[in-house]
């Protein structure tokens, strides 16, 4: 039964010390213009914290790193310059995104706020 037990307490200490080589990596938004003050929001189920012309979501989930994600963050603070995560978002898709921001800043629909 004790080295049950142990075994038991081995395997848990394993997984927590393995735990941060499995977290995701940040996706970070670099801006075309800096926000004026700090902000935080939520996008792509992540919470972004905003310095400058940088974004951050240090704990992103499974849709941060997505063209709906990046359109959330231009929607809220505008154009976004590059959208990485474990990998560049490829012009293309940063073009989508964008074009929340360029429709916003033109007057058009806006997203609802979160």
């Amino acid at each position: 039964m004790k080295l049950l037990t142990l075994a038991a307490a081995c395997a848990a200490v394993a997984t927590l010390a393995a735990a941060p080589a499995f977290a995701a990596d940040p996706v970070v938004a670099k801006l075309a213009q800096p926000v004026p003050q700090a902000t935080k929001f939520i996008a792509g189920e992540a919470v972004f914290n905003c310095e400058g012309d940088t974004c951050i979501a240090a704990a992103p989930m499974s849709q941060t790193f997505s063209t709906a994600g990046c359109k959330a963050v231009a929607a809220k603070v505008g154009a976004v310059v590059s959208f990485t995560g474990v990998k560049t978002m490829d012009d293309t898709r940063l073009s989508a995104c964008n074009a929340v921001a360029v429709a916003r800043a033109a007057g058009g629909p806006q997203m609802a706020k979160q």
